[in-house]
């Protein structure tokens, strides 16, 4: 690259970076139907290549699209909400069980001093405040209602993310290839390739590992039903989200699901039986979901996840969250190259001087 198109793609850089920070409060929409758009864009590809229009194909994304949404606002979600209160009454109890229980047999098998462990004032908190975090969803769709600039921004948003998609969609094919023609031609190549690479790190977390986790928050939730747990839903659908970093998912939820069976139950049996289902659920993503979904392709590290995560909510907000893999996954591709391009340099090649030594002549 000469000098001019280095300061070219520096200064296109910049200037993308100003107007992601200074437009923030109005991108949301935008970011949730571009990731939309690029998540459902290959089942729109493979339709068309079975001889269905683009826009057909997107018709029928949108209906498929359509439909589990309304399959899950009409089944889902009432589950949720009952489970929901369920879990804020029973918060009190879990803490009486922790307190009279738990903690006094960790003092009796192992000897731990837990006398400063005061779950008292917690549970006067949790037990003086239940009742409104009850109606949560009903007190915020009060004040929404109440602040009409609110409900019109809500609303505009609501209506503004399938319209945005659906073009987004059926010329993504096509924003891609004037994207390509944009680039100065000594250099597309090679930014093509790295595309295609970025696109592979993206396509096996975003496109694999959120199938992964939404498959194993399905088996986790429909196991605890089997075996009667009451919060069953909620723990699987906390189980599968913590899924996004390997083992953290089956770390929380098996770790949640032992105390709520424990607490309900009240039978080490039960204990087995949550055992044998995340067992079972850790055994299918390990010889089936993630070999079928997510395959051989390179992912990004879990400790690159969790920090993605973090740095994208502390500088942009929510915007940064949804900002943050594949912002990530770019910077890993590009330092991926770099790395590459140090090690063929004469910098690292470089061979130290030959150390001359000088003795001083006797006299």
């Amino acid at each position: 690259m000469s000098d001019s198109q280095r300061w070219l793609l520096l200064t296109v850089f910049v200037l993308v970076g100003a107007l992601v920070y200074l437009l923030e409060p109005i991108l949301f929409p935008f970011l949730v139907s571009l990731l939309l758009a690029y998540l459902w864009d290959p089942v729109v590809d493979r339709l068309e290549a079975r001889g269905c229009s683009r826009t057909w194909g997107v018709v029928v994304v949108f209906a498929l699209v359509t439909l589990l949404a309304l399959l899950a606002v009409l089944l889902v979600v009432p589950m949720l909400g009952r489970q929901l209160s369920v879990l804020v009454q029973k918060v009190p109890l879990m803490i009486d069980w922790l307190e009279n229980v738990a903690l006094p047999w960790l003092q009796v098998a192992l000897g731990i001093d837990v006398s400063a462990l005061d779950l008292s004032q917690v549970k006067k908190v949790i037990t003086a405040n239940w009742q409104k975090s009850t109606d949560l969803v009903g007190s915020a769709l009060g004040s929404v209602t109440r602040s009409g600039l609110a409900f019109a921004g809500w609303i505009a948003n609501l209506v503004l993310i399938p319209v945005v998609t659906f073009y987004l969609l059926r010329d993504w094919d096509l924003m891609i290839g004037k994207l390509g023609d944009l680039l100065p031609r000594s250099v597309e190549p090679k930014v093509a390739r790295w595309a295609r690479e970025c696109d592979e790190v993206l396509g096996a977390f975003m496109k694999g590992q959120l199938l992964v986790m939404l498959c194993l928050g399905v088996v986790y939730a429909v196991g605890l039903s089997i075996i009667g747990l009451d919060l069953a839903l909620v723990l699987g659908m906390v189980a599968g989200l913590a899924s996004i970093v390997p083992y953290m998912g089956f770390v929380v939820g098996i770790a949640a699901s032992l105390i709520a069976a424990m607490m309900q139950f009240g039978d080490p049996l039960y204990l087995v039986f949550v055992a044998l289902v995340f067992g079972a659920g850790q055994a299918l993503e390990g010889m089936v979901l993630t070999p079928l979904l997510v395959g051989d392709k390179i992912g990004l590290h879990p400790v690159a996840v969790i920090f993605a995560i973090m740095a994208g909510g502390q500088l942009f907000g929510f915007t940064g969250i949804l900002l943050a893999l594949p912002v990530a996954a770019v910077i890993m591709v590009l330092l991926r190259h770099l790395h590459e391009g140090y090690r063929d340099s004469p910098l690292y090649h470089a061979r130290p001087a030959p150390v001359v030594s000088v003795e001083k002549e006797s006299d």
